[in-house]
């Protein structure tokens, strides 16, 4: 049985709506007891013994990880599941063509029987949170009702939450976010380590503001002021009050004269967007420092600026090759005070996962639970093993990374992982160009071979999981945003760490080598540094990219800022394809845009 002491709710809240809510929600899962948290050091500690006592943690070694937990979960459990992930919108065509629709009011019904009785056996946890820093504008309130021990204490390292968040709250609105792994325990029956359900269900309703979750103990399906509140509900939010929720890092950098520009980035999975988040520069006295490193959410100042936070309070991060080598300052927050989840455990009470050291273990604990050696036929780690990990922590924080103002942004980058065709790094020519090359962005999933055109997997502003809505109407959105009277909005770059030679090998180093583009980059938008019209963007001369120290033919920076306009020109009908499924409520700036191109490139 759960650990069910609780404060009375009276001593937290007197929001009428939210405690009969909850009264609501532990009548209909029938949970044996509710748990209002806190927040407090004391209850995660004593949360993290009731995980312990369940199986589901397993204490690492103090001596090599304080206050550290492993957890190894259902093998059936263990990713987003986008298959199952639902945009109930009132109409089908709110939703559009990249989300999967329900008629709400059917998807309640459905939800309602599978939520009857749901938690019996178990502890409900009311986990009030703030994402984003305590009393921003900027900020928002949620609330999750959860069946999961697992689930409130990754929340807190997650997220602002406890009593910060309800005083925060006050009698205001908040997100409701209801969540059961779907696994009731009838009385006397044995419970598992890791808890969940075969059907699954990650349920979102824009217009209502609210999520529902059931089935999964994992991540972003569970953890839900992640994507679910984050970025899906939060797009709708912000379409609907004009500012932007973003899936994007944000980042300091200081130039060697002590001057400051903030910049974020959108980049689809394995383009080394924390890498960048956390980078370590090589060039001289340049500085960059973490405000973000997954989500940012940015409204306009009375300057007319967009100001950015970060809504999230830690790192949830993809452990599998970040290693000192390709992220230390990941490495040095991760230290201490960290939940690894799916992650190989060694005989002297630590983790480890592939990619983390030049020398794997001799034997581990894999995450299955199994004995594994480096002779075993299966990895130590799942490849979606994860760290949750306190921003705070992180030696590359900023120091206003929980300014509740935000930062002001200069410069947006987006990015893909192309072998071929884009350059190192681009400039958008104006606003309704940047939301093309956004709407445009993609990676190749098969590098192209010699005369065959690579395959392109089109992710839009990084987003296409995540919007709330139809992204035509996201588009339009962002088009809107450069329409606002006053609005100084940032310069637009397209970077691409990933281009490759004739023998598939990288031309860029990339890593700490990226604060070389980001010096370009910095210069560009104080007017300075070379650019030259292309039929895509504004490109840097091979000269104007700081190589100092570097070793780099000039050959190779020829290589990274060419444009390959035979090979655009053959990928064109991909992206008018990619286009072509929003129909009508496309804008008639991105065909415009497309039109300008296809004739750029003749």
């Amino acid at each position: 049985m759960t650990d069910s002491t609780t404060a009375a709710p009276a001593e937290l809240t007197t929001n009428q709506k939210l405690l009969g809510w909850v009264e609501e929600i532990a009548a209909l899962t029938q949970a044996d007891s509710v748990q209002w948290c806190d927040g407090s050091a004391e209850e995660y500690d004593r949360l993290a013994q009731v995980l312990i006592d369940a199986g589901t943690f397993e204490r690492l070694s103090d001596a090599k990880r304080p206050n550290s937990y492993l957890a190894l979960s259902d093998p059936d459990d263990v990713a987003r599941v986008e298959d199952r992930t639902f945009i109930c919108a009132a109409k089908e065509e709110d939703a559009g063509p990249t989300n999967n629709w329900r008629e709400p009011s059917e998807m309640r019904e459905t939800l309602a029987e599978l939520f009857k009785g749901s938690m019996k056996g178990r502890t409900m946890y009311v986990v009030p949170f703030s994402m984003g820093p305590l009393g921003s504008e900027i900020s928002e309130i949620g609330v999750q009702l959860t069946d999961s021990a697992y689930v409130a204490v990754s929340m807190r390292i997650m997220t602002r939450m406890g009593k910060a968040a309800l005083d925060q709250l006050g009698d205001g609105e908040w997100v409701p976010c209801v969540h059961s792994v779907g696994m009731p325990l009838e009385e006397g029956a044995e419970d598992v380590s890791w808890p969940c359900n075969a059907t699954k269900y990650i349920v979102h309703y824009p217009e209502d503001r609210e999520i529902w979750s059931y089935g999964s103990g994992y991540g972003g399906n569970a953890l839900l002021g992640k994507k679910c509140f984050a970025l899906r509900i939060a797009s709708a939010m912000a379409r609907d009050e004009g500012w932007l929720a973003e899936h994007m890092l944000i980042l300091k950098l200081t130039s060697p004269e002590g001057e400051v520009k903030y910049v974020t980035g959108a980049f689809p999975s394995a383009c080394g967007k924390t890498n960048l988040a956390m980078l370590v520069p090589t060039l001289p006295d340049w500085k960059v420092e973490t405000v973000g490193d997954d989500i940012a959410w940015m409204k306009l100042g009375e300057d007319g600026r967009l100001y950015a936070v970060n809504p999230e309070a830690g790192f949830f991060g993809v452990a599998p090759n970040t290693s000192h080598k390709t992220n230390p300052n990941a490495m040095d927050s991760i230290e201490r005070n960290t939940i690894f989840t799916n992650c190989a455990k060694t005989d002297d009470g630590d983790i480890w996962w592939e990619g983390m050291t030049g020398e794997p273990p001799a034997h581990a604990i894999d995450w299955h639970g199994n004995d594994w050696t480096p002779d075993s036929d299966t990895a130590a780690a799942h490849p979606n093993a994860r760290f949750t990990t306190p921003a705070g922590q992180c030696p590359s924080i900023a120091p206003e990374w929980e300014d509740p103002a935000g930062v002001p942004i200069d410069a947006f980058l987006f990015g893909g992982r192309r072998a071929t065709a884009v350059p190192l790094v681009g400039e958008a020519f104006d606003w309704e160009h940047a939301v093309f090359m956004g709407a445009t962005m993609s990676s190749e999933t098969t590098a192209a071979a010699a005369g065959e055109v690579g395959k392109l997997r089109f992710d839009p502003m990084a987003m296409l999981p995540f919007c709330g809505y139809n992204m035509a109407d996201y588009f339009a959105h962002w088009l809107k945003m450069g329409e606002r009277e006053g609005a100084k909005l940032p310069r637009v770059f397209y970077v691409n760490w990933f281009r490759k030679d004739a023998d598939g090998k990288f031309l860029w180093p990339g890593y700490g080598e990226n604060s070389r583009v980001l010096e370009w980059i910095f210069r560009r938008c104080d007017g300075e540094g070379e650019a030259v019209e292309t039929a895509i963007g504004r490109l840097p001369t091979p000269d104007d990219v700081n190589t100092d120290g570097l070793e780099i033919s000039a050959e190779a920076m020829r290589d990274l800022l060419s444009v390959d306009t035979e090979l655009l020109s053959e990928q064109l009908p991909q992206v008018k394809a990619h286009l072509a499924q929003f129909g009508e409520k496309l804008p008639v700036q991105l065909e415009e845009q497309l039109s300008a191109l296809e004739a750029r490139l003749g």
